[in-house]
């Protein structure tokens, strides 16, 4: 080895193996056995090694841990293997025409300190530094461009509209309930504390909200804030939520279908009953998943910086500090623990 190049312990969050049931944080192990050469390997023009500084924890990781999952759209992670997630790291080396030495990025990386990247697509240089790194995890990143694309691309809301957001205080929930609030909408949202109520309502902005975990009738709670229907429902959390629902969406209403976290530890998932009311009803149901959306991306981020810059638009951030933590932080995203987006700094520089 040449004396210029450096060798370092690379820690990394290890995935053990494929699970059934509720994720743990057993089923992750943090190591340091791991070591990683600070240069490129030759002859590779489309490579980049990079320095991880936040990692993004995200519902539908959990999927990834399923052996198999008919109609995936992502791989399963790998055992033995690093978890991969979205994060925003510096590059150190590179030989992609795309990406130079100290260019900062957000995209898809290993849980670990330092990655080489092969596959590039969905990486995006960060243009804007003028607010925090750890928005790209969050708002300005793939959480942001989900609750665009979600809200105004796939539900089309019309001003005075009623729109109802599960998971509201989660990094998705918070920017739609947000968005529609601007758009002249009439929001309620539903989360799973009161303290979380409480932020929906007096940091974000909801006409109104509740704690589902409070409600014995979900359905004659949903009557209780849209006495005449709900136009726009933003779907976080699936199951008997989405069931209720359905029962109370006006003729010619919108779903988006963005995830169903209820769901992703079960065994054996819920059925829903009410599918009916989407003939009835005439109501339009549509899942979506940012990866078709990139190309919204500029447009995005053209509408909500001037937003952030005003204070038009806040966010709550949940990060914790150390890689040693990162698998406390995702089972924490099944548990309600965390309050808005959770995501992990690698080193607290």
């Amino acid at each position: 080895m040449s004396p210029d190049i450096v060798e370092v312990r690379n820690k990394q969050v290890i995935f053990k193996d494929y699970i059934n049931g509720y994720a743990t944080v057993s089923d992750m192990v943090v190591t340091s056995d791991a070591t990683i050469r600070l240069e490129l390997p030759k002859n590779d023009d489309s490579l980049i090694l990079t320095k991880n500084i936040y990692l993004s924890c995200d519902p539908y990781m959990r999927n990834r841990m399923n052996r198999t999952m008919e109609g995936n759209y992502i791989a399963p992670f790998t055992p033995g293997s690093p978890i991969v997630g979205y994060g925003v790291s510096r590059v150190l080396e590179s030989s992609h025409p795309k990406f130079k030495k100290g260019d900062l990025i957000w995209g898809l990386v290993g849980w670990e300190e330092y990655s080489l990247i092969k596959d590039t697509r969905t990486f995006i240089k960060i243009q804007h530094t003028d607010v925090p790194l750890s928005c790209y995890t969050g708002i300005l990143g793939m959480t942001g461009l989900t609750a665009y694309v979600g809200f105004h691309e796939i539900c089309s809301p019309k001003k005075g509209e009623t729109v109802f957001v599960s998971s509201a205080s989660g990094a998705v929930g918070q920017i739609v309930g947000q968005l529609a609030k601007l758009f002249g909408c009439y929001v309620v949202g539903s989360a799973g504390s009161k303290a979380k109520v409480d932020l929906l309502k007096n940091k974000f902005g909801f006409d109104e909200a509740f704690n589902y975990k409070e409600e014995q009738d979900l359905n004659a709670a949903l009557k209780r804030y849209f006495p005449n229907g709900i136009d726009i429902y933003f779907d976080n959390v699936g199951g008997k939520m989405l069931d209720e629902v359905l029962r109370n969406m006006r003729v010619h209403g919108r779903i988006a279908a963005c995830g169903m976290i209820s769901q992703y530890n079960l065994d054996k998932p819920q059925g829903n009953y009410n599918l009916l009311m989407l003939i009835m009803k005439r109501i339009r149901m549509e899942g979506f998943l940012v990866f078709d959306y990139y190309h919204s991306y500029p447009k995005f981020l053209e509408m909500i910086l001037p937003l952030i810059h005003e204070g038009k638009i806040t966010y709550v951030e949940d990060i914790v500090i150390g890689l040693e933590n990162a698998p406390a932080a995702l089972i924490g995203l099944f548990n309600g623990t965390n309050v808005g987006k959770q995501a992990v700094a690698i080193t607290n520089e």
